[in-house]
């Protein structure tokens, strides 16, 4: 048995990690210290005013563990993977998993190439980024191939110079042809040189070589030449366009700006690239209620920065953070060379951070307006639906639909709808076992019966467990079952519902002549509902998905071959005899209207054969 109060006492005093368990054995929370003893000791202190969030996390502790390190910036480092491989509840977490594009050129390569990545490694290339759109990043890539006529193939060489025809490239001007020695290594070089000033932000010498060529070629009369000049030359202008000088230091530096309300955060960076602003990204902070602005900001830098290969000289940052000195060691490590963060007060950089914020804060405000139109969507249709049954509340919603062709392969599908949003893991299908032939009602009763069965199956065995208020697959019952149909389909569900003694309100989806839904089946009325409202929306989403569902495994069935002819499942009726029906026959229809006289006088259908297709096609009506 775990006691708290003595394992405090053991606590050793030098640097380290700690973890914090609940009674499931479940992380909770993970935390660096630089002295074990004094900050797990004083989770457990009373009226510290550690804020509403930590108090709560303490009541859960069943109990912690630590790891003790050789220093403080190394507890960084484990701190930082355990949040990562357990993402505990009570960390603030950085949401976002992305990889960022870089530019590479192969210097190590005596025809180099310009290629995309999304790693930055230890090699002979030269990286420029990250960038923060992959299609820019294309883009830009594919200029510079059409500036500098540089090769994008995969050839060895000088090895494989010759040993095969020029591509298309070089027909079209986009390539000088290294495979065929037409450019030599020194003048390919120069081009990549040139590729490289580019990526560096000197647009100028390019524009002004594109503009010379551009009138030579106008005053020689090669008018083709003078357009493609032309054309470069505008795509060079508007790349240099999109660089807004932010700082005359020329540094690479990311610009932080915060904002949070009382449940969320939104971090969003500039990211400065020799004193151009190359772009801009922000990300949202799980788990930031109750957590402090400088908590925050120390959190969204360890998750993002342990992330990203590529490091900048210096983070500013709209204030100060608890950890600064051992994040500026930590990050000068990953970096190779100093890495110091700032907090401006006056000048330039502190007008950038302002302006980091000030978009952080229309981008949560923003968020919070698209939340605010999706709970219209989901949780608001769902109480417009509610309203309209006169039901206290509803979180779940089931619906079911039958799918088969001329009652063949019956199979149903059930689909859930939490809170007005589909719950995928949830979704179950049934291939029917007990009816044969097109009987949707028959068909309807087996599913709802298998489904509830199941359902009140797995209670009772969590209920011999101990476990009464777990969920299993089937054990939590929908607050509304949706059918896809009036009168009829809501009373087969009643019954059995009646059936198996539990109480469920059940309402139909009725259709008008076009097949579109026009109201509500429930308690015996029919309810009008308005099109144009959010609820009515959900509805034909549910019903939609519904039919979705169950025809996709009907059709994932008969793709298995595992759909035969309606003919097959009738006594005597064997493959002679259904192919003599189906070139007599235009369609199951058609057999289905005829006579015993009619069938049997079919040469390969004898009396007997006739009798038994008439009476299991009169037994189905």
């Amino acid at each position: 048995m775990f006691n708290i109060n003595d394992e405090l006492k053991k606590l050793p005093k030098c640097s380290g990690v700690y973890l914090m368990y609940d009674e499931n054995d479940t992380i909770l929370y993970v935390g660096k210290a630089k002295n074990l003893n004094n900050r797990v000791r004083s989770y457990f202190r009373t009226n510290i005013g550690r804020g509403p969030q930590i108090d709560k996390l303490v009541t859960m502790v069943s109990r912690f563990d630590y790891i003790v390190t050789d220093s403080e910036l190394e507890a960084l480092v484990l701190e930082n993977n355990l949040i990562k491989e357990h993402a505990p509840r009570y960390n603030t977490l950085l949401k976002d998993d992305k990889t960022y594009p870089y530019i590479k050129i192969t210097l190590g390569e005596d025809y180099p190439r310009v290629l995309f990545s999304r790693e930055m490694k230890k090699d002979r290339s030269r990286y420029f980024g990250p960038y923060y759109g992959a299609a820019a990043v294309k883009e830009t890539i594919e200029l510079i191939n059409k500036l500098y006529q540089l090769r994008n193939c995969s050839r060895s060489l000088p090895k494989e110079i010759g040993n095969e025809r020029a591509c298309l490239n070089y027909h079209i001007k986009q390539c000088a042809a290294p495979c065929q020695g037409y450019i030599t290594k020194e003048e390919y070089q120069g081009n990549i040189r040139k590729a490289i000033d580019f990526l560096n932000g000197d647009y100028q010498s390019t524009l002004k070589e594109l503009k010379q060529k551009m009138e030579a070629a106008s005053e020689n009369m090669e008018f083709e030449e003078a357009i493609r000049y032309r054309d470069l030359y505008k795509s060079v202008q508007a790349v240099a366009n999109k660089q807004k000088v932010t700082d005359s230091d020329g540094e690479d530096k990311d610009v932080i700006g915060l904002a949070t309300d009382e449940n969320d955060a939104v971090v969003q960076v500039f990211f400065i690239r020799g004193g151009k602003l190359v772009g801009r990204e922000h990300f949202f902070m799980m788990h930031a209620a109750g957590a402090g602005t400088k908590q925050i900001l120390q959190d969204f830098i360890k998750q993002f920065y342990a992330g990203t290969p590529f490091i900048p000289r210096e983070l500013v940052l709209p204030e100060e953070v608890e950890d600064r000195e051992i994040l500026e060691q930590w990050l000068s490590k990953k970096r190779g060379s100093r890495f110091y963060i700032k907090v401006p007060k006056i000048g330039d950089k502190e007008k950038m951070v302002e302006l980091a914020v000030k978009n952080a804060g229309l981008i949560l405000s923003q968020d919070k307006e698209r939340i605010r139109r999706e709970e219209g969507r989901t949780i608001g249709a769902v109480k417009e639906i509610a309203g309209w049954l006169k039901l206290s509340r509803i979180d779940r919603m089931e619906a079911y639909d039958i799918s088969n062709i001329s009652g063949f392969a019956n199979v149903g599908s059930m689909v859930v709808f939490e809170k007005g949003k589909p719950k995928r893991s949830d979704y179950r299908k049934f291939k029917i076992k007990s009816v044969t032939g097109p009987d949707d009602y028959a068909c309807m009763k087996e599913v709802l019966q298998r489904r509830l069965l199941h359902g009140q199956t797995e209670r009772e065995e969590l209920a011999e467990k101990g476990l009464g208020d777990a969920f299993g697959s089937f054990t939590r019952f929908p607050d509304v079952i949706l059918m896809d149909g009036g009168k009829g389909q809501v009373n087969i569900a009643l019954a059995v519902l009646a059936e198996l003694q539990i109480d469920i309100p059940v309402c139909g989806m009725v259709k008008d002549d076009n097949h579109r839904t026009r109201g509500l089946y429930y308690n015996n009325t029919e309810i009008p509902i308005d099109r144009h409202t959010e609820g009515f929306k959900l509805i034909t989403r549910i019903q939609d998905e519904a039919h979705r569902f169950a025809i996709e495994y009907h059709r994932s069935l008969r793709g298995k071959s595992q759909v035969k002819s309606v003919l097959d499942e009738i006594p005597g009726i064997g493959p002679a005899r259904r192919k003599a029906l189906m070139r007599h026959y235009k369609s199951i229809e058609e057999i289905k209207e005829a006579s015993i006289e009619e069938l049997s006088g079919l040469p390969e259908i004898n009396k007997t054969a006739a009798e038994a297709l008439f009476q299991y096609f009169h037994k189905l009506s």
